[in-house]
């Protein structure tokens, strides 16, 4: 049976155990904050310096929040045992480009950085949920909450011109595969012809630069890996990347039904029936 405050919540999810939301960037973990004060949940903060929206970071009571330097990881530790959680929950992007600069990490991050052999969202995060556990806190899923929010089966936006079904399973298939090979969970294609692959610029960089070959029935398919890890990375659709469609001239977005969280989605979806971008889960 899933959990009633949300699917993706753990059977034995107490609102009183306690989360501590460990948030990113922008608007997303906003929401989860928004709808875990809503179902009273008893939460805290982690915020990273320069990363986390002060907006955010004012939401909540002194006692409650804590901003870090990023690649803290020793005080963040610290900081999860200090607000005895039970859940912790990672929402929002880091800048990805911190991995080569302004990162500021401690002899733990130092430590668990030297570790890896590869070093991606999946290894780091995985490493450092293994810390978390080692304190007694588990991370949930980073779907939880938004439940309403997640990408659904079939048009979510009025279908006009249509996009031939093979060139949607080929396209499903490249995005599987570059997400299997850990490349990055987006292509842009064109009647079977593949035009742009994320890596580690992310999404909006590549949507960009697709939109610079000046053609047309280009379109976006976002997925998840074959064995995704939902603690993390989970794939968002936003209102800045439907902008940055429009402005690249993409009319097509196909995303992973239940899996790619819309953030705001009746106010994302609107917009894109005004713009005349089609968005289809699948």
């Amino acid at each position: 049976m899933p959990h009633s405050l949300s699917q993706f919540l753990p059977d034995e999810f107490n609102p009183k155990d306690g989360i501590c939301l460990i948030a990113g960037k922008e608007l997303y973990p906003e929401l989860v904050a928004d709808r875990m004060r809503q179902q009273e949940v008893r939460s805290r903060l982690i915020a990273w310096e320069e990363e986390t929206r002060d907006s955010l970071y004012d939401a909540f009571p002194n006692d409650h929040r804590i901003r870090l330097k990023v690649g803290k990881l020793g005080r963040m530790l610290k900081s999860l045992k200090n607000y005895d959680v039970k859940w912790a929950m990672m929402a929002g992007q880091i800048t990805p480009g911190r991995l080569f600069k302004d990162l500021y990490p401690d002899l733990k991050a130092v430590t668990l950085l030297a570790k890896l052999k590869h070093k991606n969202a999946e290894t780091i995060f995985g490493s450092v949920s293994e810390e978390i556990s080692k304190i007694g806190v588990e991370l949930i899923d980073a779907r939880a909450f938004l439940d309403d929010q997640m990408a659904s089966k079939g048009p979510m936006t009025p279908t006009n011109d249509k996009v031939r079904p093979e060139f949607i399973v080929h396209g499903i298939e490249i995005a599987k595969e570059i997400a299997r090979l850990d490349v990055g969970q987006s292509v842009v294609i064109r009647k079977g012809t593949v035009v742009a692959v994320e890596a580690f610029e992310g999404t909006d960089r590549m949507l960009r630069r697709a939109g610079s070959f000046d053609t047309d029935q280009l379109v976006f398919i976002k997925t998840v890996k074959p064995d995704q890890d939902y603690r993390f990375d989970v794939p968002v659709f936003g209102m800045k990347t439907l902008q940055v469609m429009m402005e690249a001239g993409i009319q097509h977005a196909y995303l992973e039904a239940n899996n790619t969280i819309i953030l705001e989605k009746e106010k994302v979806l609107e917009q894109a029936s005004a713009w005349n971008i089609q968005i289809t889960g699948f």
